[in-house]
């Protein structure tokens, strides 16, 4: 087989080494229009399960990188005058120009024919062979050239950043976090041989503008940064290599390959280098690539192969680092964190170290932070500090001091409601009641995750009247039955359980009048249906029911609903009251410009859109008893062009704070049933992150969070104050419990039960 690499970078040079040594037969050729040591940048950083990863390729490359490189363990992290560090990460650095010497000087002795200083001006031009790879980069001109075919999406990043090389030694991946009369500005630094190190300055790009740098040179951007960083260089200098401000273009394609040419490395999509993981992916494509190659009948079918296992890895990576890259723009938020917590923040922003391998890492470190956040969390509550066991002591010996609990076991105050711990089972729609009124499957259904350990236990959805039901199994709360039926569950709960009991209200809007999920989600019924009432008279499917468009008197009507409501959840006790904003309900599809088309008062900007919800809000809080506490369940973005967003979703929590809303339980999507959501995990963590920190209001945390090491995350990093599980607690109803065995923190039994508190369970 012939093979043409156009791109001479660690893809095509690392696929060349691999493809050889697969078969010397094949004839392999790399052209490269630029010099071997002609390169942008100074270091690349590997991680130590990287470089295993890359020696099951070619172990002789590796332990040539290897030989090479620096090695440290360490994160530091220069923060508000503080220096914090954190230890057991395992990373090496090795100079670029290192490793493609490195790679070179492999290929040759394999027979690869490199060309150096060759221009392939036209892929046409080697077209001929039996395959191309377009391994030439993130400003891919083969890529270019069949543009029709890969269909690529370029996001271009809006922060601005400068790579530069300085010879002052690092001891540690270090992190810099420095404020001028501009703003404020982040350092990446870590060394990458003996006597060098790369040194990336990134800043926002207001700050950038501030201080001069759109019309810098490179001499003059120079000087500002060793001028601002003199403190942290030491007197060392700052060394260029094309050396100039850039936004970070975040790839993507939507096919990898066209007929024989494939696409690898940056040319088929980049990460962010706060992740460090660009030339890892191009290298990780190599061997994926010669791998199918190798295991295929032809061509083709090794192209579909490739993309086929490659590309679900790459777009989590890629995930991981839009989480990363989007810390970093927006560090401004955090810079009010107490240091650990920052520190811990910054160390699990892309969401794949969390506080559990963190711990295995650096147990000091998260010993430390667990302190700081059980304090902090006592302190909020007015409680002393809970403790986890302390391991058994020798004889005669001191005992430890006790460590401080998990995160996720720390109380939490909402105004006169003291929670247990932040485990809150997510509201979860069962369809399942008769005429509303729960029943024996509610009881066992709820009560049983209450026994399961979580400090607070939602109903379902519950509905404020007949007619705004979703569907004829959905319960609700507009009679004395109702009320009486999950008075019977509260009662269950408090008297078995510490679990607290909260009610979500809502309305389904132009999305009721349909039939339960598993007979066809969001689907009319055949036959029986009421009428339904909206903002705007938009069926949800063409062929749904199409909703009546509110009058005045139909909203008050609304209002007086949610306020028999409020009544009759005081008389079953409910702990806590969520009213519904999200999903594209009612009061959901009053905020989205989407579902709002109105031209009065209640439609047009999101002041007005707002309006009608703020009034339920109101009239609901002065209904509902002053020392209990209130949330509000909004859809953070509806996924859909022209529609609602995160930036609007800060307003809306904005005026939510302003009328007396205690925790805002931030959600996402289904107001539109042609919705393009982003899913992976923890997806909607980042818009309470981003809500809790802008507006100052606390925060509940929903969507794919399903485990103990993701809620010790989100809570010790200060991305929500509660997490809220539904499927997970579907799927183990003692989540919180099975939690706290992993954790060795005790969790009493309740005295039914009270043999099982000496009990080691065994699952395997």
């Amino acid at each position: 087989m012939r093979v043409v690499s156009v791109g001479g970078g660690p893809a095509g040079l690392f696929f060349a080494i691999l493809l050889k040594k697969a078969d010397p037969r094949h004839e392999v050729e790399v052209y490269e229009r630029n010099r071997l040591d002609d390169t942008f940048g100074f270091g690349v950083v590997f991680s130590d399960a990287t470089e295993e990863a890359l020696a099951h390729g070619d172990r002789e490359t590796v332990a040539a990188m290897a030989a090479a490189s620096h090695r440290w363990d360490d994160i530091e992290v220069h923060y508000r005058g503080s220096t914090l560090t954190s230890t057991g990460h395992g990373f090496s650095g090795l100079s670029r120009k290192s490793l493609l010497a490195i790679l070179a000087d492999r290929c040759r002795s394999l027979g690869v024919r490199l060309c150096f200083e060759r221009e392939i001006a036209d892929p046409e031009q080697v077209r001929g062979a039996d395959l191309v790879l377009a391994a030439d980069g993130a400003n891919s001109a083969v890529r270019e050239r069949y543009r029709d075919r890969f269909r690529p999406e370029v996001d271009v990043r809006p922060n601005r950043f400068v790579w530069f090389g300085t010879t002052k030694p690092f001891p540690a991946f270090t992190f810099y976090f420095k404020s001028d009369d501009h703003g404020l500005w982040r350092v990446h630094a870590y060394q990458y041989d003996r006597t060098n190190a790369t040194f990336i300055v990134e800043a926002r790009e207001e700050t950038w503008r501030a201080a001069g740098m759109e019309g810098a040179s490179e001499g003059e951007t120079i000087a500002f940064c060793e001028r601002l960083f003199a403190d942290e260089l030491q007197g060392h200098r700052l060394l260029s290599n094309r050396s100039i401000w850039r936004s970070f273009p975040t790839i993507r394609n939507e096919k990898w390959s066209h007929e024989n040419v494939v696409l690898l490395g940056d040319a088929a999509h980049t990460a962010h280098f706060s992740v460090g993981s660009g030339t890892k992916l191009a290298m990780e494509d190599a061997i994926a690539l010669v791998e199918a190659l190798g295991a295929q009948a032809d061509i083709p079918a090794a192209l579909h192969a490739y993309e086929a296992a490659r590309r679900p890895a790459v777009e989590s990576l890629q995930r991981a680092a839009q989480a990363s890259l989007q810390w970093f723009e927006d560090t401004e938020r955090y810079m009010n964190l107490d240091p650990l917590q920052f520190s811990f923040a910054l160390l699990t922003r892309s969401l794949r170290v969390t506080h559990q391998n963190l711990q295995v890492r650096d147990p000091k470190f998260v010993a430390a932070v667990d302190g700081w956040f059980a304090g902090e969390a006592a302190r909020r509550a007015g409680t002393a500090p809970a403790a986890a066991p302390a391991p058994a002591a020798p004889a005669r010996a001191l005992a430890a001091p006790a460590p401080a609990p998990p995160p996720l076991f720390t109380p939490f105050r909402l105004r006169g409601l003291l929670l247990p711990n932040r485990v809150a089972v997510s509201p979860m729609c069962q369809y399942s009641a008769e005429d509303g009124v729960p029943n024996d499957w509610h009881l066992v259904h709820l009560g049983s995750r209450a026994m399961g350990g979580s400090g607070l236990v939602f109903a379902e959805m519950t509905n404020v009247s007949s007619e705004a039901r979703i569907s004829p199994g959905c319960t609700g709360l507009y009679n004395p039955e109702q009320a009486a039926a999950w008075g019977r569950i509260v009662k269950f709960v408090h008297g078995t359980t510490p679990a607290k009991m909260a009610i979500q209200l809502g309305h389904a809007g132009r999305k009721a009048s349909t039939r339960r999920s598993w007979e066809g989600d969001n689907e009319p019924l055949p036959s029986g249906n009421w009428p339904i009432v909206a903002p705007s008279a938009i069926a949800y499917y063409p062929h749904s029911q199409v909703p009546k468009e509110m009058t005045r008197a139909d909203m008050d009507a609304v209002i007086a609903d949610y306020v028999r409501a409020t009544g009759l959840a005081i008389e079953a006790d409910f702990d806590m009251l969520e009213i519904h904003m999200a999903h594209g309900y009612l009061l959901a599809s009053f905020i989205s410009p989407l579902t709002n088309r109105r031209a009065d008062l209640y439609g047009g900007p999101l002041e007005n859109r707002m309006r009608f919800p703020l009034e339920v809000f109101d009239a609901v809080r002065a209904a509902w008893p002053e020392e209990r506490p209130m949330s509000v369940r909004i859809s953070a973005v509806d996924w859909y062009p022209g529609g609602h967003g995160p930036e609007d979703a800060v307003g809306v929590a904005r005026m939510l704070q302003a009328h007396g809303c205690d925790v805002v339980d931030v959600s996402a999507g289904q107001t539109v049933p042609d919705q393009r959501p982003i899913y992976g995990r923890l997806f909607q963590t980042p818009f309470a992150d981003r809500i809790r920190h802008e507006v100052g209001i606390a925060t509940m945390a929903v969507g794919n969070i399903s485990s103990y090491a993701d809620v010790n995350t989100i809570l010790a990093a200060g991305r929500a104050d509660l997490c809220l599980l539904a499927r997970a607690h579907l799927w183990d109803p003692y989540w919180t419990r099975h939690a706290a065995y992993e954790l060795n923190y005790p969790l009493p039994w309740p005295d039914p039960y009270e043999s099982l508190n000496n009990y080691k369970p065994r699952f395997t």
